[in-house]
């Protein structure tokens, strides 16, 4: 008996410990930078801060003072990729948080959590399936946040295309509403706009469907967001699921997509996955999976 309670007794005190530390985690702002070659010979470098699942409610100031702060950074262009609320009053702290962010040239999707508010679950269910919409949801003020970020200038790519001219070169975008619940529709097919050095493909969630469809359009760089990096990660092993089909190895970072650009030999896309900025406010923990934003430097290619 005595020995079955220090055993018990010890893995309190592990489970207690490792909970600490998520919460700490949580709230361990990273910047990460990644070099990718989609540029023609001769262009200069572009800086893109890729951001995604911000998760924002009024409460964290810590995260709108982070995110305020890139503005420091070189950047030429922003871009992110859905999740920015996780409360029904939350869509002035994520204008905040964008504010000085606005001024600089950008565009944007939306992710489920733009259009409904998280909920009370089971924090377990997430490794067992890809989450889904409660019956009746919340629904959140959806359109106070697409007009507060098109207002500053921001391009709406959801289910669309635009173009942004940045730091000298004009970046042809394709953007598709979140695959998680269902609102992705491929825009009508274009030629890439004239001038354009590269198409970039802006997704939330990298369902595969979603990817193969940005990649065939020629894409030959896709941004997406959604997975948090897996959340929770198993130190030295990575990702143990992606809340979508895609496979944990592309949990987050910049990895290549099999796609089909037939405007290139079939050459496949690169995939940027940010781990994003949040969680739910019903599992705010992070494990081996520190939240992050990413600069991401277009260069020309080899």
């Amino acid at each position: 008996m005595r020995r079955s309670l220090g055993v018990f007794g010890s893995l309190a005190l592990a489970a207690g410990a490792g909970l600490a530390w998520g919460l700490a985690e949580a709230h361990s702002f990273v910047l990460r930078r990644r070099t990718v070659p989609v540029l023609p010979a001769g262009s200069r470098p572009v800086r893109i801060l890729h951001l995604s699942d911000l998760h924002l409610t009024p409460s964290q100031r810590d995260k709108v003072r982070w995110v305020r702060a890139l503005a420091a950074e070189p950047l030429d262009a922003v871009i992110t990729t859905g999740d920015n609320l996780a409360h029904l009053e939350a869509v002035p702290t994520v204008l905040e948080a964008l504010e000085p962010l606005l001024r600089l040239p950008g565009a944007f999707v939306l992710g489920s959590n733009d259009y409904f508010g998280p909920h009370p679950k089971n924090p377990f269910t997430y490794f067992a399936s890809p989450t889904r919409v409660r019956p009746e949801p919340v629904r959140l003020p959806t359109d106070d946040l697409r007009r507060g970020l098109t207002d500053a200038g921001w391009l709406d790519l959801d289910n669309a295309r635009g173009v942004v001219q940045a730091a000298g070169s004009i970046l042809d975008l394709v953007g598709l509403d979140d695959p998680h619940i269902g609102r992705d529709a491929m825009p009508e097919a274009a030629a890439l706009a004239a001038g354009a050095a590269t198409r970039i493909g802006v997704v939330h969630a990298p369902y595969t469907r979603a990817l193969d469809r940005l990649a065939a359009d020629g894409a030959e760089l896709i941004l997406a967001g959604h997975t948090h990096g897996g959340q929770v990660c198993v130190p030295l092993y990575g990702a143990l699921v992606t809340n979508c089909d895609l496979d944990t190895s592309r949990a987050s970072g910049l990895h290549g997509w099999p796609g089909v650009r037939p405007d290139s030999g079939g050459a496949g896309a690169f995939l940027h996955v940010s781990g994003g900025l949040g969680t739910s406010p019903y599992a705010p923990v992070r494990f081996a999976c520190r939240p992050e934003a990413t600069v991401l430097t277009l260069v020309p290619r080899s």
